[in-house]
């Protein structure tokens, strides 16, 4: 027996050592397996690249401002974090030399996102510390209702003892009137030292008499990489975010007055109108990393992301549970560092099965903004909820049917339609909030914009907890 045993030994030993090696976990997700099976070998395709850790990254670097508004107002206390890190460069350098193009770098998210081929995520997945790989998706703008243009001003102003407020609105008057953003101007709260990110598509004109006193701290385009968020040579144009911008921010007295005309702006463009699989998460997710570390206060964003075009990943309504979505997760992050995000609700309609949001509404600490009437009743192209985890969104309404906007021509006007123009009014309206309650968290600006909103006693799934009320919510006792 011991014989034998002898014999064997050397046996088993040479079987062992002749096993093939564990094959390594994959790192692809299934949206990427499904995205890779569909396309040709030398397709490019854009896919986040998350890193396992951040070993030999440089200390944090947040701007002081940034570090205040965390510490009046954020979760995080105003602790620089893990989060807040820059990106080993090391990693990124070995990615960039795999990869067809790197498009952004997301330190919140510790990950890349790049343009590969099929040979190129192989690569990447042997890279030891690569952590996982996934599809960036994007989103095909729902519909909007068609913009018309606006009635001629009547006059430039009217007589003193005619005029109700300080200020003349204009044909204007009425979208700013239903969320009581006038009797905030009457107390001399325009939006002063309150700074407001605004991420969308094209800013095509700026030279706009609406803009005429716009203060406009930083500009970047996160689609071409550079600082012109105009109509150019480039990836990308478009009027919307000059329509939405002039919501929030325009002043040009008797026809155009935004809620916070007297704050200080940073311009993101985000959008690819160009692309027809628009894959812009992640340069939403830069831009709000971008919009933090400058000091925003609050993040106004008429985007939306749940579907692609025909052939591409996609959200779908039961990924709306507030931390899913690489815009919902970024979203989150923002908030949890004191900024107030306001988001547009979407423009999907009703659904009577299920919920019809666009990422990154859903987030539990994102403001998701429905659409009304001038007369208060909802516009049926605005999207409904409640989140996928049973919460109530939309969070509250404004306007968002023939609102007064800046057009593309000097001088034009339009009225125009969506959640994306009830949005910016919205958050103009919470930027005078912040303004007169510098004292208030960001958690504790939404509790009271949802508290002394119209319907906050029988919220639904349709407008939430009702219109806004901004008056109402800076008189409103701490919560």
């Amino acid at each position: 027996m011991r014989r034998s045993l002898r014999l064997l030994l050397p046996l088993l030993a040479a079987l062992a050592g002749s096993a093939p090696s564990p094959v390594p976990p994959r790192k692809t997700s299934a949206a990427l397996d499904a995205r890779l099976r569909e396309a040709q070998p030398g397709d490019a395709h854009a896919v986040f690249v998350y890193f396992r850790d951040k070993a030999g990254a440089p200390a944090e670097s947040v701007s002081p401002r940034a570090l205040l508004r965390r510490a009046r107002r954020g979760r995080a206390q105003g602790a620089a974090s893990f989060e807040d890190r820059p990106l080993p460069e090391a990693y990124v350098r070995a990615v960039e030399a795999r990869t067809l193009r790197l498009r952004q770098r997301l330190r919140w998210l510790n990950a890349v996102s790049a343009f590969a081929t099929r040979q190129q995520i192989a690569e990447l997945q042997a890279l030891p510390f690569v952590e996982r790989l996934d599809v960036v998706k994007g989103f095909r703008r729902g519909p909007v209702e068609p913009s018309e243009d606006a009635p001629a001003a009547a006059g430039r102003r009217a007589a003193a003892d005619e005029q109700p407020h300080a200020i003349n609105y204009g044909s204007s008057l009425g979208q700013v009137q239903q969320i009581g953003v006038p009797t905030l101007h009457d107390r001399g709260l325009h939006g002063e030292g309150v700074i407001v990110a605004v991420l969308d598509a094209g800013f095509d004109n700026l030279a706009h008499e609406a803009f005429a006193t716009l203060n406009v701290l930083a500009a970047h385009d996160f689609v071409n990489g550079d600082d012109d968020v105009g109509n150019g040579g480039d990836r990308g144009e478009g009027s919307h975010g000059t329509a939405t911008l002039s919501v929030l921010g325009g002043f040009r007295d008797g026809e155009l007055i935004g809620p916070a005309f007297a704050a200080t702006f940073l311009l993101a463009k985000t959008e690819d109108t160009d692309s027809e699989t628009k894959v812009e998460e992640d340069n939403w997710a830069a831009a709000a990393e971008w919009a933090e570390a400058l000091g925003a206060d609050v993040i106004s964003s008429s985007l939306g992301y749940l579907e692609f075009d025909r052939g591409q990943p996609s959200y779908s309504f039961a990924d709306m549970d507030g931390r899913t979505a690489v815009v919902t997760r970024a979203a989150e992050l923002a908030a949890e560092r004191g900024v107030v995000v306001v988001n547009s609700a979407g423009n999907e309609g009703f659904n009577g099965s299920h919920n019809t949001l666009v990422a990154p509404s859903d987030g539990a600490h994102v403001l998701a903004v429905a659409a009304v009437t001038s007369a208060g009743t909802r516009a049926g192209f605005s999207s409904v909820g409640p989140s996928a985890d049973g919460r109530i969104k939309p969070d509250v309404a404004a306007q968002g049917q023939s609102v007064k906007v800046a057009g593309s021509r000097a001088g034009e006007y339009r009225l125009a339609n969506g959640t994306s123009f009830s949005c910016p009014l919205t958050a103009g309206a919470l930027a005078l909030v912040l303004q007169a309650r510098p004292e208030l968290s960001a958690d504790e600006v939404l509790a009271l914009v949802r508290g002394s909103a119209r319907r906050a006693a029988t919220p639904d799934s349709l407008t939430g907890y009702g219109i806004v009320d901004a008056a109402a919510a800076v008189d409103a006792r701490r919560p």
